[in-house]
């Protein structure tokens, strides 16, 4: 076959289609460059460019949606996420108090700038912008995943109050990253969507309907992603979700496999790789790792199941990478 484009490469995969090689890519936190919307790209653009992936997905920091509603944490000086200095959400009251936003201000702002200047200075590669369920923003909000629960089982109508108010805002930034060129939406319910943090009942209350709603705002987008972060996953129960494709560990306790979700739908599957090892395991397990995803076909992204660890090694990265593209550079 003959040698193609990145994006005809994520394309044809997307739809099943035959393609040169799997599309390829990792991506992870610069804990200490996520602050400006300048380090952002830079350091993105230095992971991008170090392994020539296929895709870009922009890994802001994780904070960021919690602080445009008043969350505080203190900057790392190491590489480790920020630290929760204050929550903004105290009780029901708090949650009935959380208002829409305007997308285009303040750190949302910042984010779309660099959503714009990633996709200025990558114009040959699909960028796809990472954006949080409002359950899991809201969650934050009242600093613990504990807390929220406590209080939406004791308050029903005051959590969905805070959840409409950040679906409304979150649904116009999806738009917003669309409008500034990314190809399509890397939605994230984070630690929600796992039977570790609650129960089918519980996500179809506070998560479906307005996980729905914020995707249902890019629905026409090429590359909208559904991320399950976590062990124990809802995968199965999400499989209807209008995106075009699905991330998530595979290789987690609990989960479904590669394999197990190519049985149950024709959409784009994007893992293979056990990113909680990544940093210590072998090259050689790397590989059959890698491989074994690979085998499950068209329509496979090889990818990590979640953000790759700061002390990945560049030679476990190249591993990934030739691997799907058929040649060792180890």
């Amino acid at each position: 076959m003959a040698e193609m484009t990145k994006r005809e490469r994520v394309r044809a995969a997307l739809a099943g289609a035959p393609v040169d090689h799997a599309p390829v890519a990792l991506w992870g936190h610069d804990f200490l460059r996520e602050w400006t919307a300048e380090e952002l790209v830079a350091a993105t653009l230095d992971a991008y460019r170090a392994d020539d992936w296929d895709f870009i997905k922009l890994n802001p920091r994780a904070t960021y949606f919690a602080e445009a509603w008043g969350n505080t944490y203190e900057r790392p000086t190491e590489q480790r996420q920020p630290r929760l200095t204050a929550a903004a959400v105290h009780d029901a009251a708090g949650l009935r108090a959380i208002r829409p936003l305007d997308p285009r201000e303040g750190v949302f702002g910042e984010h779309l700038r660099a959503l714009w200047m990633l996709v200025r200075d990558a114009s040959d590669v699909d960028v796809v912008q990472t954006v949080f369920s409002p359950l899991s923003v809201v969650a934050q909000l009242c600093g613990s995943d504990a807390a929220f629960h406590a209080l939406a089982t004791s308050d029903a109508d005051a959590a969905h109050a805070a959840l409409r108010a950040a679906t409304g805002t979150l649904s116009a930034y999806a738009r917003a990253c669309i409008a500034a060129g990314a190809s399509g939406i890397f939605f994230a319910p984070l630690r929600w969507a796992s039977r570790d943090t609650c129960d089918e009942a519980f996500y179809r209350a506070f998560g479906r309907p307005y996980d729905l709603e914020v995707l249902g705002a890019v629905r026409q987008a090429p590359f909208n992603i559904l991320h399950v972060c976590r062990e124990h996953n809802l995968l199965d129960a999400l499989l209807d979700y209008p995106v075009a494709a699905f991330n998530w560990a595979d290789r987690g306790a609990g989960n479904p496999s590669l394999r197990d979700v190519r049985a149950r739908t024709p959409k784009a599957l994007m893992g293979g790789i056990d990113q909680t090892r990544l940093a210590t395991m072998p090259l050689e397990e790397v590989r059959a790792q890698a491989l074994d995803a690979l085998a499950v076909g068209d329509g496979l992204f090889l990818t990590a199941g979640c953000a790759i660890p700061p002390g990945a090694r560049a030679a476990t990265r190249a591993a990934v990478a030739a691997a799907a593209r058929g040649a060792s550079r180890a």
